[in-house]
């Protein structure tokens, strides 16, 4: 009998890559539904007519999230960098004054990125500007623009966010509110997870219908995600939810006050705890390892895959349009 792997830790990088599968299995299913035998003269008719060009604009403020996104990725594999460096050090025996000072160096550079990240974080031009008339974009590039807020951004993503009433709600209507919530919820759980471009003040209650059977699951880990994220804000914390940034940060800071009361000859008991932690340290840096980049690719995916589908969209509101203009006699 086939025994299903357990599921990732909770805010893991597995967890997110995960989350990102499940959002592209959903982004498929909802294209199918949207654009797959229909009668492309529904989309000039309410509520179509305005629901769909909302869901347009919310996918391209979503393409400067996956940039944001994609940056902090890249920043947390420097971080990752520089654990390896620290662990290597600490891990040589025997272990003297030359090596923990490399591994202090190290680990004082990436507490300090750690901080440094959500208040000083300069970038180029936004993806999104990169849209030309015609709604096509270019690739996904690495910079957001200075003034950008993923904050800001994931707030203009919830707005106009309402649940479809009356004969509405057996229409496309309620797809589309649907993927709408799904989309908002992903890039919320993004910019939350990993090191991201001005998040102060980042809403935890986004519009999540938890009173609907298929919202409930989604509902019920935004309020648990909203927890942790409170929690961390408290701390005056900015690094992100991400499993593994949590924890280098707490042996980070260990290892920091090992190397500050270091004393040679090391005594048996304090070279016994720091060996633990050390092999902590080490393990993160192997998920990080093999973890970061398919991450960061899944991100591209998902970028890639908004923009494809926005262009199909786009192509039949275009056939809808010229369907509509009068033929001249």
């Amino acid at each position: 009998k086939y025994i299903p792997p357990p599921p990732p830790p909770f805010l893991s990088i597995n967890w997110f890559r995960t989350l990102l599968d499940t959002f592209l299995c959903c982004e498929a299913e909802f294209k199918a539904v949207l654009v797959s035998g229909r009668d492309p003269s529904q989309f000039s008719k309410p509520p179509l007519d305005r629901l769909i060009p909302d869901l347009l604009e919310r996918a391209v403020k979503a393409l400067d999230v996956c940039n944001a996104v994609s940056h902090g990725v890249e920043l947390v594999r420097h971080w990752q960098k520089l654990g390896q460096i620290a662990a290597a050090a600490l891990q040589q025996t025997p272990i003297g004054e030359g090596q923990v000072r490399r591994a202090r160096k190290a680990l004082a550079t990436l507490l300090t990125s750690m901080v440094l990240d959500d208040k000083d974080n300069p970038h180029g031009k936004s993806a999104a500007a990169a849209k030309d008339r015609r709604g096509s974009f270019r690739s996904l590039s690495w910079s957001v623009a200075k003034s950008w807020s993923a904050a800001k951004q994931i707030q203009a993503m919830s707005t106009n966010l309402a649940a479809p009433r009356g004969a509405e709600s057996t229409g496309l209507a309620m797809p589309i509110y649907i993927m709408s919530i799904i989309l908002v919820f992903v890039m919320w759980a993004l910019v939350a997870g990993v090191p991201c471009q001005e998040r102060n003040g980042l809403a935890t209650h986004l519009p999540v219908p938890k009173q609907l059977g298929w919202a409930q699951p989604m509902g019920g880990l935004l309020e648990k995600m909203g927890e942790e994220w409170k929690k961390k804000e408290k701390k005056g914390s900015g690094t992100g939810l991400l499993e593994e940034i949590q924890r280098m940060e707490k042996v980070a800071q260990s290892l920091i006050d090992f190397a500050d009361s270091f004393v040679f000859p090391l005594e048996e008991e304090k070279a016994a705890e720091m060996a633990v932690q050390v092999a902590e340290l080490a393990e993160i840096c192997r998920k990080m390892e093999e973890g970061l980049v398919p991450l960061q690719q899944q991100v591209r995916e998902v970028f890639h895959r908004m923009v494809r589908s926005r262009a199909e969209v786009l192509e039949v509101l275009e056939q809808v349009s010229k369907s509509s203009v009068p033929v001249p006699y």
